[in-house]
């Protein structure tokens, strides 16, 4: 693109196609663990600002708002590096997420992610708080304790079609599983048969990780009332791509679904107000090109908005999977080891498809299997069978693979608990209802 030049949509495509999936040999895996904080003594009370950022005085710490380069009035620090360089941020109701640096191998990601949570373990408590591992607030009602611009430019977006935005942003929480795109092969290790992989299993993934049945202390009705949340948010930037997307080359797929997604802010530098007019999409925003109320946009707003879409499997760069509530404890470690060795191992990947298969059989539209996992969970029949299809063919693949013991230990133990017996980790909440 010619400096200078009006940014169209030839080069967002191009710019998308560029950047969000980067090819080569998979070889790395990462998590992002978000973690909801509560009080010690009794979780049903509020988490003040002061608080969080206390809890994060001791790391080395950032205080500029991602991508704006301004001074931002903040109650807490934005973001933190942990000493391994993995990084800690404030999300919008106070919850911390650790993005982990890559890793060459699942033990080596057990190990340095072990320590440095143990870390933040330290210092929440002594400030009085806990990290609690639900994938959406059991007692509290969303709170923002952020007062930036984009957050405040997403609450009033999302505001627009009813509570769903505010309790995502304040109440929920998650582990994000980040693999290798793949090569540009047409082979397991390719990423066309990854995205496609990833895709087929996410409903699994969501039953069998599902832990938020409750909500104001009550049940909702739904397994993964997370999931129950984003399913009624914005689906132009919620939801997954139809059938045919993941089919084809998904580098055109998420293109499209990009740019025909609403705009959620405009940056503006110098300025706390980011609202973006209601009903633009970015594709919109292209074609205007500045001649309406917006100015021009450029290759970094279309890298913002990027960041402001939230589907199940997320490219970006590397692939992003979103869809798993979070876990108590170190039970992050079982979906981050059983989906490594899905994807990792050609036999498990093969048999992992061979058994979501049925579980799209017959489906009205592409979501109904996300849906049928968040409300069901393991008690599906047909999720039910596909789930103990895949976590066997995962086990059978961190046997081969050599993976440390307590790695194929804390698989078996969660299969042992709860694939085998129909049950889920919201089960144990709905049992101490």
């Amino acid at each position: 693109m010619i400096k200078g030049a009006r940014f169209t949509e030839a080069d967002a495509e191009a710019h998308v196609h560029g950047i969000c999936f980067k090819t080569g040999p998979p070889e790395l895996v990462g998590v992002e663990l978000e973690w909801l904080m509560r009080d010690r003594r009794d979780p049903a009370l509020p988490v003040q600002a002061e608080q969080v950022a206390a809890t994060l005085a001791g790391f080395d710490s950032h205080s500029d708002e991602e991508g704006y380069s301004g001074q931002v009035p903040q109650p807490v620090r934005y973001q933190s590096s942990l000493p391994s360089g993995a990084s800690l941020t404030v999300e919008p109701g106070g919850q911390l997420e650790l993005s982990s640096a890559p890793a060459a191998t699942l033990g080596e990601l057990l190990e340095v992610t072990g320590r440095d949570l143990a870390a933040l373990r330290d210092a929440a408590s002594a400030v009085g708080l806990e990290l609690c591992g639900y994938g959406l607030d059991p007692l509290r009602p969303p709170r923002r304790l952020l007062d930036l611009p984009r957050y405040v430019a997403m609450e009033k977006f999302f505001d627009r079609e009813g509570p769903w935005g505010r309790r995502m942003m304040c109440g929920t929480a998650s582990v994000q599983v980040c693999l290798d795109a793949g090569d540009d092969s047409a082979r397991q290790s390719g990423y066309r048969a990854r995205w496609r992989l990833l895709h087929a299993i996410g409903p699994v993934l969501v039953a069998a990780f599902a832990n938020s049945p409750l909500r104001v202390g009550r049940p909702t009705g739904w397994r993964s009332g997370r999931q129950q949340v984003w399913a009624n948010m914005d689906p132009g930037r919620t939801r997954a791509p139809g059938l045919r997307a993941t089919d084809g080359d998904p580098r055109d797929a998420w293109a499209a679904y990009a740019l025909d997604a609403e705009l959620m802010c405009v940056r503006e530098p110098g300025s706390q107000d980011w609202t973006a007019p209601p009903g633009v999409t970015f594709r919109d925003w292209l074609r205007d090109g500045g001649s309406g109320s917006l100015r021009a946009p450029t290759a970094q707003d279309l890298d913002y908005h990027l960041s402001t879409l939230f589907p199940p499997v997320r490219p970006h760069g590397h692939l992003e999977l979103r869809m798993i509530d979070a876990q108590p404890g170190d039970g992050w470690i079982v979906p981050a080891a059983v989906v490594t060795a899905l994807a990792g191992d050609e036999r498990a990947a093969d048999a992992a498809l061979a058994a979501a298969e049925p579980v799209w059989e017959g489906a009205p539209d592409v979501q109904d299997p996300w849906l049928r996992a968040a409300r069901c969970g393991p008690s599906d029949p047909r999720i039910n069978r596909a789930s103990k299809q895949c976590f066997e063919a995962a086990g059978a693949a961190l046997a081969r693979s050599g993976v440390p013991a307590p790695i194929r230990r804390a698989v078996a133990d969660f299969t042992g608990r709860y694939v085998l017996k129909d049950r889920c980790p919201a089960d144990d909440q709905l049992d101490g209802v």
